[in-house]
């Protein structure tokens, strides 16, 4: 019985009608390889905007002839329309990424991300060819805790509020407690922690996640959101300034040209590579009982941006001076580390790939790479400074 069973379950993956938007993106495409490996049909929305993909607006070779590409934006009701017909699940990842950058284009954050979420909604609500959807699985982002969770000596567990640019110029970096201002342990942050984010694009996938949820238990189909923490590696793109530090680094430690660290260089994040990103969302597209709810997705694991350049620099002979600047982000958060029991009780996920196997795997690749000019991060950091997101811890 038990081998029927099994059977039974594989018939069903086997079956499966996926629709991803965002699916030519870093971890789309990732996710598609893997799903068609597995015997399931892919289709693929995606508009191959620029800032992500640069000049190379297709699919790779691999995947061009394995799948059925629909070339538009997530917001294009009649595009959404073609995409969700037919399909039993939706993997929905297209979005606007960036903290730093969303704190002056909103409306484009907004637009893309809620209403664009909005619109697909609406189709699966309204479509009669897209009412076979009985699940729907979200990229939600840790962005929406905000600083997450710590616990302070006297008041216990406590979320703190964000930073404030006065604080962090007078030096105070750490979070400090929201009802005394004593300084905090930080904890394992769990899906029970509130929702307080800190950027726009922290709101944008607060409120995505929310309508996908609500939408799901409306429906009385799945809904997953898999709140990802930093995911990176290979194959990301080095070309955009937004997509976070390691691209950053590993371009300028390549050309021996200094690394510049914010704040003190103790900020940390909690890094998961992109294989184990891909298998939790895999678990979920294939969980067979009936969940509606978040989930973490990450490593586990707080690692500083010190040790990052560090580590990055070395890999590629030293030749880099790392220098702490003292500058800061508005919207920024200071530490991060997420709890994984959950994801583990429900998906039975448990990450494979430490920090130090991913970033050798993701530095081996990005030194096989052309090297990327810095002067669009730069001008990333000019546009943030031109509209005060900028600031400086004052000198001693």
């Amino acid at each position: 019985m038990a081998q029927k069973d099994l059977n039974n379950r594989e018939q069903a993956k086997m079956k499966k009608q996926i629709l991803i938007t965002g699916g030519a993106g870093f971890i789309g495409q990732y996710l598609t390889r893997r799903l068609l490996d597995t015997g399931c049909a892919v289709r693929i929305l995606d508009s191959f905007h620029p800032q992500i993909h640069g000049e190379n607006g297709d699919l790779p070779a691999d995947l061009k002839s394995r799948v059925e590409l629909i070339r538009a934006d997530v917001r294009d009701r009649a595009a959404l329309k073609q995409a969700v017909s037919d399909m039993d699940t939706v993997v929905h990842l297209a979005a606007e990424t960036g903290t730093g950058q969303s704190m002056y284009e909103i409306d484009r954050y907004f637009s893309v991300n809620v209403q664009g979420t909005a619109t697909l909604l609406d189709v699966l609500q309204n479509e009669p060819s897209a009412q076979g959807v009985r699940s729907i699985v979200v990229a939600s982002s840790r962005a929406i805790y905000g600083e997450g969770t710590y616990r302070c000596a006297q008041h216990g567990v406590v979320y703190p509020n964000a930073r404030s640019q006065a604080s962090m110029a007078a030096g105070q970096l750490e979070p400090l407690c929201p009802s005394c201002s004593a300084s905090l342990e930080m904890l394992d942050t769990d899906e029970s922690a509130p929702f307080k984010p800190m950027s726009m694009y922290g709101l944008t996938k607060q409120v995505q996640e929310q309508a996908v949820l609500l939408f799901a238990n409306m429906k009385g189909i799945n809904g997953f959101a898999l709140r990802y923490q930093n995911v990176y590696g290979a194959g990301q793109s080095l070309k955009n300034p937004y997509t976070g530090i390691l691209a950053v680094f590993s371009n300028l430690a390549r050309q021996g040209q200094p690394i510049e660290i914010y704040e003190d260089g103790f900020e940390s994040r909690d890094f998961v590579y992109v294989s184990d990103v891909v298998e939790a969302t895999v678990r979920a597209i294939e969980y067979q009982g009936q969940f509606v709810g978040a989930l973490n997705v990450g490593l586990g694991e707080a690692v500083s941006v010190a040790q990052v350049a560090e580590q990055v620099n070395q890999h590629f002979g030293g030749h880099s001076t790392i220098r702490v600047t003292g500058a800061f982000r508005v919207g920024d958060i200071r530490h991060n580390r997420a709890s994984l029991t959950l994801v583990k009780d429900v998906l039975g996920f448990e990450p494979s790939v430490s920090f130090p196997q991913g970033l050798k795997k993701f530095l081996d690749w990005a030194e096989t790479q052309p090297l990327e000019d810095k002067r669009a991060y730069e001008k990333s950091v000019a546009e943030l400074s031109a509209r005060s997101l900028m600031g400086q811890v004052a000198k001693p």
